[in-house]
């Protein structure tokens, strides 16, 4: 048996073990909350259970995994606003915080209601939808969950993938089981890609209805920041050399603390900032390095040194305070890469490894506009600052041509929006004429 029919069969296998290992889903979740990675108080919402009621009227059900899918969407869902109402879902309970923050910011309050995903067990997706009835679904990146998506094709509910990519990784996994990936893929009503990659490996897989405008990564908000604090720490380094190593991946950090001593002998009162991409490592880093940490109310080091700013959701105030900016979980293999936009809308002067295969066409853009430099390992990563805390005018000058690059994108997600309300019209439900692909 081959094709989407031997997919649909590894999907309802897939169903069967999801059941079967609910009771142990249930305890992990119980677990994760005892260490403060779910909530407690909200874990029936991963089991599609909730009695908030649905609001009146059309409502799409939106997936981000985490934050930073969460903050790419934002745009988009301004955009949406006072048109239908949204559930978002996501998965991790510091993408919660972010939203109780960023909601009421965007003026999304009456319009956008997070929720806690069901995890991808049948009944508690059945429930799911079974409460909220969504008119459409739209799921963000690379968020494929087949129980999740054979409920809503069951049920009739148009499917959509937004900002959707496919690594190097995952299209090498994926080809190793062709059938499901065509199974899969092949039900969305519409495929938006972040790049020209990520649509060519979709189209490859199964997705029949393609389209690349871009990667909604260009078109976030900048984040945000506390201007009182903001203007306490600047007061506080003023003059000082500082330079950010932001989301770093263990064996990272000890590459830039090394970095860093190279460079103190030679940039008096240098501060470096390490910035841990999952904050619950800062204690370990501190006691690493013996340097201060932001999460237990630590200033930055009154002489040279290093500073752990173990804080969620302050990347917006520590890219305000750096000039320079090193992109993590990039300097070493397998990698995979963060998000380079976010330093590069506040104007840096940013650097990343070798290893950033998830933003392939991001970092290929930014290249080509002079906005990001690629560095092969710690030693051309200390180079580069250098070079940046010696040339004030190339730093801000690469910081600039970074943003203009980053302008080009500003309509993506009112464009995005209107494909996205195309799905509730029923002009791209299951069944209807088949659009052609389009690549950008």
């Amino acid at each position: 048996m081959t094709g989407p029919m031997a997919g649909r069969v590894l999907a309802n296998a897939w169903g069967v073990v999801a059941t079967l290992l609910a009771p142990a889903l249930r305890l992990n979740l119980r677990r994760r909350a005892a260490k403060g990675r779910e909530i407690a108080a909200r874990l029936p919402e991963r089991r599609g259970i909730d009695p908030t009621p649905r609001p009146a009227g059309p409502l799409v059900w939106m997936h981000a995994a985490s934050v930073g899918e969460t903050l790419s969407v934002l745009p988009v869902l301004e955009a949406l606003k006072h048109r239908v109402s949204v559930v978002l879902t996501t998965g991790t309970a510091t993408s919660q915080a972010l939203l109780d923050q960023r909601i009421p910011q965007h003026g999304l309050s009456g319009t956008v209601l997070h929720r806690f995903a069901p995890l991808d067990v049948p009944s508690w997706v059945d429930r799911f939808l079974a409460h909220w009835r969504p008119d459409a679904a739209c799921f963000v990146e690379s968020e494929l969950w087949p129980n999740q998506l054979a409920a809503c094709r069951a049920q009739g509910i148009p499917l959509m993938l937004l900002n959707a990519r496919m690594s190097d990784r995952s299209f090498a996994r994926w080809q190793r089981v062709p059938g499901l990936a065509h199974y899969i893929l092949g039900g969305f009503a519409l495929v938006q890609a972040r790049g020209d990659t990520d649509a060519l490996r979709l189209k490859a897989l199964g997705a029949v209805r393609v389209d690349s405008p871009g990667d909604l990564k260009f078109a976030a908000p900048p984040l945000t920041a506390d201007p009182v604090e903001l203007k306490r720490l600047r007061a506080i380094l003023t003059g000082r050399p500082v330079w950010l190593a932001a989301s770093t991946h263990p064996g990272e950090d000890a590459a830039i603390a090394a970095i860093h001593r190279d460079l103190a002998p030679n940039y008096p009162g240098l501060l470096t900032i390490i910035a841990p991409r999952h904050p619950d490592r800062g204690p370990v880093l501190a006691a690493q390095f013996n340097a201060p940490r932001r999460a237990s109310g630590q200033d930055p080091p009154a002489g040279a040194g290093l500073w752990i700013a173990d804080t969620v959701g302050e990347l917006g105030l520590l890219y305000r305070l750096a000039p320079i900016a090193f992109v993590g979980r990039s300097l070493i293999a397998p990698g995979g890469g963060q998000n380079p936009l976010e330093p590069v809308r506040l104007g840096c002067a940013v650097a990343a490894g070798r290893y950033t295969g998830n933003f392939t066409d991001v970092v290929a853009i930014l290249r080509d506009a002079g906005g990001i430099v690629e560095v092969a390992d710690p030693a051309a990563l200390g180079r580069f600052v250098s070079r940046m805390l010696d040339r004030p005018d190339e730093c801000r000058i690469m910081g600039e041509h970074a943003m203009a690059a980053v302008r080009d994108h500003a309509d993506l997600p009112a464009r995005t929006a209107e494909a996205l309300l195309s799905l509730l019209s029923g002009k791209m439900r299951p069944g209807a004429s088949p659009v052609p692909p389009v690549l950008r």
